[in-house]
């Protein structure tokens, strides 16, 4: 299968994502728990792997991922003060 992606990097918003979790003060198994509520299953070690940019991202996971963090989803892709 051909990734759309160039280089080593599979998603865009990993780095960005860390640092809203740990500004929110939420260990990764903590996001995972509370995308779980939302029906959102991401493990533990995909939130890892996302967040090291290893992993892509669904849609989905995206959308829960800005509700979770209380924030519009574009922001998961800016790097920007709050």
């Amino acid at each position: 299968m051909a990734r759309i992606i160039d280089g080593t990097e599979m998603n865009m918003i990993g780095g960005r994502l860390r640092e809203l979790r740990l500004k929110r003060g939420l260990s990764q198994q903590a996001l995972s728990n509370r995308l779980e509520m939302l029906a959102i299953y991401v493990c533990r070690g995909s939130i890892s792997r996302i967040e090291d940019k290893q992993r892509t991202v669904s849609d989905i996971e995206l959308y829960g991922f800005s509700k979770v963090l209380n924030v519009p989803i574009g922001d998961l892709f800016e790097e920007r003060e709050d």
